[in-house]
């Protein structure tokens, strides 16, 4: 059925830009139908309504508050390996469940208020207007401007203040949520990582034999990895403290150590290096007794063990560690504490 099979008096109404109707014709029969008249809602025209809206809209984003708090508390209280029966879901992560339930009637709380807010309160009368170039005049800023602050009045955000208030707090607390999530980042690592499992009297015990070292043990030019005495690797935290502890030795001609303080934390002409690369924390497992160079396998980073262990190649920022050992009345090798500095790569917040 075409446009022309409908009585004229039938057929709709455009509006143009000043907001009179215009009738579709034979040139024209697909004319735009215009803006249905305003409907007032009953907030418009009772304001016992308005008030009733205004709290249910209020309770919406105070709900989402506490729901936020709940996500935190949940958190922090629940235990992970925690799981709780749940039908028809049957056995679940209590946390997941409760993180879940918490974070989703947040977020939900926070849309279903503006939502309401929007269809109850904020005006929802149409207006057509006319496009208009991208640069505007003076008159049509000032126009803008004047739209804003009526948009503004209209949504009623100053005079429904419980609206405003609410929705704020709302908006301002959710962001917690992500914020707590960080704590999976792990404890802070205080000064955990300036120590290690080193200290006076602890015995340098070879990784390969988990025997104490002599120095007779120890021929020049070699190179041995030790660990300190009482680190097992069957202990639960044996991978965190070897990282840090992990050490290598070697004997030089005191003749060629060039380093004094070298000289005087060796013995003999043993040195003990930290086996941490301080570049990115790779082992260090090449030596050259010639050059006395120790090479990273990572990124070739080279450092002379007869010079304090310096960087002389690569990309390391700082010389190894270096462990001032001795000898006990046994005449085993043992540390006379732990590594002045930390181990390992720089971290931000080392001084």
């Amino acid at each position: 059925m075409s446009s022309q099979d409908i009585p004229e008096e039938n057929l709709p109404a455009e509006q143009d830009a000043h907001g009179e109707a215009s009738v579709a014709d034979d040139k024209d029969p697909f004319a735009d139908p215009g803006l249905p008249p305003h409907e007032h809602r009953i907030q418009d025209i009772d304001e016992r309504a308005a008030k009733r809206s205004e709290r249910a809209v209020a309770f919406l984003f105070t709900v989402s508050m506490l729901a936020t708090v709940g996500f935190i508390a949940s958190y922090v209280a629940i235990d992970a390996d925690k799981s709780v029966y749940i039908f028809p879901l049957g056995h679940i992560s209590a946390l997941n469940f409760a993180l879940g339930m918490t974070l989703g009637v947040s977020l939900f709380c926070i849309g279903a208020g503006a939502v309401h807010w929007a269809r109850t309160l904020m005006s929802d009368e149409e207006v057509a207007e006319e496009r208009h170039a991208v640069q505007s005049p003076p008159e049509v800023k000032a126009k803008v401007l004047a739209d804003f602050a009526d948009g503004a009045r209209e949504s009623a955000i100053g005079r429904r203040k419980l609206v405003r208030n609410t929705m704020f707090g709302a908006l301002a607390l959710f962001p917690l949520s992500g914020v707590i999530l960080l704590r999976d980042l792990g404890p802070l690592p205080g000064t955990k990582l300036r120590h290690t499992r080193w200290s006076k009297g602890k015995l340098l015990v070879n990784m390969n034999t988990n025997e104490p070292l002599r120095p007779s043990d120890v021929a020049v030019g070699s190179l041995t990895f030790c660990k300190p005495e009482g680190l097992e690797e069957h202990d639960h935290d044996f991978q965190v403290e070897i990282a840090k502890a992990a050490l290598m030795i070697v004997r030089i001609q005191p003749d060629n150590i060039k380093d004094k303080r070298e000289l005087e934390w060796s013995h003999e002409g043993i040195v003990a290096y930290s086996k941490i690369c301080t570049h990115v924390g790779c082992p260090i497992s090449l030596y050259e007794q010639q050059t006395h160079h120790a090479l990273c396998p990572c990124h070739q980073s080279t450092f002379d063990l007869s010079d304090g262990a310096r960087v002389i190649f690569g990309p390391a920022g700082h010389a190894l560690p270096q462990l001032r050992i001795g000898v006990n009345d046994e005449g085993y090798l043992e540390a006379l504490g732990d590594f002045d500095e930390p181990v390992g790569p720089a971290f931000w917040e080392r001084g």
